[in-house]
């Protein structure tokens, strides 16, 4: 007999349909490179004397277009290029010189869906590994997802391109397939490798993005190349970390409501003790996602525990320990502890720092059998700081 029970089919989940803003041609203006709407006249002979030089085969062989015989025919191309609104392109200029030194452009620009893709990305010599060049991918993406509205950044390449695949790792995209015969390049088959960064991704790669931009993360002479590094790009965009055997994975907006629900229930039991609001019950979690490296530790019925580090010049700062009440008593604070120790090493920081409110006598002495010294006692308006700090081996 047939069933008279309604099926629910899943459908997916309800969202803002209020379409995001077309990039317009407008200045996006960074620290060490510039984003300007491209002038053939202005950035054009610059541009075609750097990308047309020993490794003009290299700069231009996953690219639809290039190289040039001469300049008459790199600026018929581009002349026209520089009037389309999609793809819409930027040349990168580098603020020391004035000199466009690479072009990048918004394409496939989808407004009522929110997703957009930056791609015909050309670095000339003088771009590559700089912090111009990572400057300039950071620029577009905050520009996509603070300003413009977007929910999806696309990036896309020749599956033969492994320098563009594994920056676009190194940027924080995620690889999502390959597309076999997708497109004729050229004369030749062209698999194209999709990645893909999401809004509620977007808080965690931008504190990635800015703590590699930090004049900290480089060494004393301020030299550009990427080789004078503290901390990898790469690194500062890990998806996990793993410690004593478990695995911590990098928080997105997605978990926001169950951080602050753990949060909550974690530290009000400090009230009391206190007699003011626990410090992580004041934050703005949205800003914190957004400013501090935050990661989770899954449980069975939810999230363990969560730990909030914040990268600073010379030290790692442990700003937050939450453990859920369902996972008190397993050792976890004690994993999670460790794990920002951990990274803290992975990040080039000898030391770490913590605090915690002076009549939480307990947590100070956990603190101390776990190698930590007081610094200092800190006297606030409303409350005592207790500062610790722990060299690492």
């Amino acid at each position: 007999m047939p069933s008279d029970e309604v099926q629910i089919l899943p459908v997916g989940d309800v969202v803002d349909v209020t379409p995001a803003e077309r990039p317009a041609r407008e200045p996006i203006l960074g620290t060490h490179v510039d984003l300007v709407p491209f002038d053939v006249e202005v950035h054009g002979p610059a541009l075609h004397a750097a990308a047309h030089g020993p490794k003009k085969e290299a700069i231009w062989a996953y690219l639809p277009n290039g190289p040039y015989e001469d300049y008459a025919a790199f600026e018929t191309y581009y002349r026209q290029a520089a009037l389309r609104d999609d793809p819409l392109m930027f040349a990168i200029v580098d603020k020391a010189t004035g000199v466009a030194v690479g072009h990048a452009t918004y394409l496939r620009i989808d407004p009522a869906n929110r997703v957009i893709e930056v791609g015909h990305i050309l670095y000339t010599p003088a771009l590559m590994r700089t912090r111009g060049g990572t400057e300039a991918m950071y620029l577009m993406a905050r520009h996509v997802f603070e300003v413009l509205g977007y929910r999806r950044y696309e990036w896309k390449c020749n599956a033969l391109n492994a320098p563009s695949r594994r920056a676009a790792l190194r940027y924080g995209f995620r690889f999502e397939g390959i597309f076999r015969h997708h497109m004729i390049v050229k004369g030749r088959n062209r698999d194209t490798a999709w990645f893909s960064m999401l809004a509620e991704e977007w808080p965690q790669r931008a504190v990635a993005f800015e703590s590699w931009l930090s004049p900290a993360n480089f060494d004393a002479e301020g030299r550009q190349a990427e080789g004078r590094q503290i901390a990898p790009l790469g690194l500062l965009n890990a998806e996990t970390l793993e410690v004593e055997g478990r695995t911590l994975r990098r928080a997105s907006l997605a978990d926001l409501a169950a951080v602050e629900a753990v949060q909550q229930v974690a530290y009000a039991r400090n009230r009391v003790l206190l007699g003011v609001e626990p410090v992580p019950l004041l934050w703005d979690y949205l800003r914190v996602f957004r400013a501090r490296e935050v990661w989770v530790l899954d449980g069975e019925a939810g999230l363990d525990g969560v730990l909030v580090l914040e990268l600073r010049d010379d030290d790692l700062l442990t700003d937050s320990i939450a453990v859920s009440p369902m996972a008190q008593g397993g050792g976890v604070g004690n994993l999670l502890l460790a794990a920002g120790e951990v990274r803290a090493r992975a990040l080039g920081r000898l030391t770490v720092r913590l605090y915690t409110g002076e009549p939480l006598a307990a947590n100070i002495h956990w603190y101390r059998r776990k190698g930590y010294s007081i610094e200092r006692v800190e006297q606030m308006p409303d409350r005592r700081l207790v500062h610790m700090a722990k060299v690492l081996d």
